[in-house]
């Protein structure tokens, strides 16, 4: 017969529950907003590639001191974009007279790239947001950048939440436009043109228009050009771009993919060949040859926007607004790089729209670390993050050691 259990043995068998404690449940752990970073921004005066643009105007200056920042801005530099000295202090800026006192500052706003004349004032550690203008990156600059440990976000690669980028976009914008109006100006007997006006008269022919690359660029000077009257033939080699094209504008238009039999037939024919292919993060691909140049019209017009990344038109060769431009084949070439620093003020006033409340986020999210940890549109604009190359396209063209931004950032969580 088994035994009854007595009460020490039932008592192992059960939990015991004790009336002195008391149980609650646990607060959800939140992440904690990190402490805002003041700023220390820097503007230096630009005086290579004949910058114009300021990367911050007074009004976006203004709301940065607001927001309890400082701003040290060279005297002069937005001189170029008719912005005084006077405008800055007033907006609560601290005017600086020497290039070396700006770039102490923690972060560097630039409207044109790193030189080499820069990279003597750079200091380690320090946040730089620049274009890079791959045309004219040196090894050298990138190499001393790496030492001084610098980490670099570029205008070019620099992406929104929607993933498009958005100072490419306004400069596009910009240059597109411009287009149309600087063929007219070389179509000119002002500038030795041929004497054609770009418009619709009653019973002339409308002047012919070639424009090569169906993007941003492409659309708004093909807005222009229709807007004056011309007639308008694109080419690109994206169907889908050509087709958004065509529904941004709402009209039918002449298109056709980059055929070099069907492009060559209509240079020979054109007034103004416009030259809009974007490089992809490269060079972009030369689709005109010389001979096709050569067989061109006397007296017309090429405007090459994509020298910027080499140039789609294989006759062209950087000019600067200086001496915007050059014959070859009796046909003018208009062939600067930086378009949008012709129209510096409208230039500067679509930066400062989109690095004002990215410095702001900057802040409010502890610093650059922080903002590339939970921003990840952002990382795509850095190029270097502490010294390390993180943009493979560098990398490869200047056989420099590449290293993943996303390892890099996880590495130091």
């Amino acid at each position: 017969m088994p035994a009854i259990a007595g009460p020490e043995t039932m008592a192992t068998n059960f939990p015991f529950v004790s009336p002195s404690f008391s149980y609650e449940t646990l607060e959800e752990t939140l992440d904690v907003k990190p402490k805002v970073e003041e700023l220390c921004i820097g503007i230096p005066h630009e005086t290579s590639f004949i910058e114009n643009r300021i990367a911050l105007t007074p009004d976006a200056v203004s709301v940065i001191v607001a927001n309890g920042h400082k701003v040290n801005i060279e005297s002069n530099a937005g001189i170029g974009a008719n912005y005084s000295d006077k405008d800055y202090s007033d907006a609560g800026a601290k005017i600086l007279f020497s290039k070396k006192d700006v770039f102490e500052s923690d972060v560097v706003v630039k409207s044109a790239p790193v030189s080499e004349e820069d990279c003597n004032y750079l200091k380690p550690n320090q946040y730089i947001i620049s274009p890079i203008h791959l045309p004219v990156m040196k090894k050298s600059i990138l190499e001393k950048m790496m030492e001084k440990r610098i980490t670099a976000l570029s205008f070019e690669n620099l992406k929104d939440a929607t993933g498009h980028n958005p100072i490419v976009r306004s400069m596009s914008e910009i240059a597109g436009s411009a287009v149309m109006l600087i063929a007219g100006q070389y179509l000119s007997n002002a500038n030795n043109g041929k004497g054609v006006l770009v418009g619709g008269i009653s019973g002339i022919p409308p002047t012919k228009v070639i424009i090569i690359g169906a993007g941003i660029v492409g659309e708004y000077a093909a807005r222009t050009a229709l807007a004056m009257g011309a007639s308008v033939k694109i080419f690109d080699n994206s169907i889908y771009r050509l087709k958004r094209l065509q529904n941004n504008i709402s009209g039918r238009l002449w298109t056709s993919v980059i055929e070099p039999k069907i492009l060559a037939k209509q240079l020979k024919t054109c007034d103004v060949a416009v030259g809009a292919l974007s490089g992809n993060g490269g060079r972009t691909p030369v689709v005109v040859t010389e001979e096709m140049v050569s067989q061109m019209r006397p007296g017309s017009v090429i405007v090459d926007v994509s020298i910027d990344h080499g140039g789609c038109f294989e006759s062209s060769v950087v000019t600067t607004h200086e001496i915007p431009t050059f014959t070859k084949y009796d046909v003018i070439h208009y062939c600067v790089p930086n378009i949008p620093s012709g129209f510096a003020r409208t230039a500067s006033q679509a930066i400062s729209n989109i690095l004002m409340p990215l410095l702001l986020e900057t802040a409010d999210e502890g610093g650059i670390d922080n903002v590339i940890w939970h921003k990840i549109n952002i990382r795509s604009g850095i190029y270097l993050f502490k010294g390390c190359l993180t943009n493979f396209y560098l990398s490869e063209r200047f056989d420099l050691k590449y290293t993943d931004l996303n390892l890099l950032i996880a590495s130091r969580r």
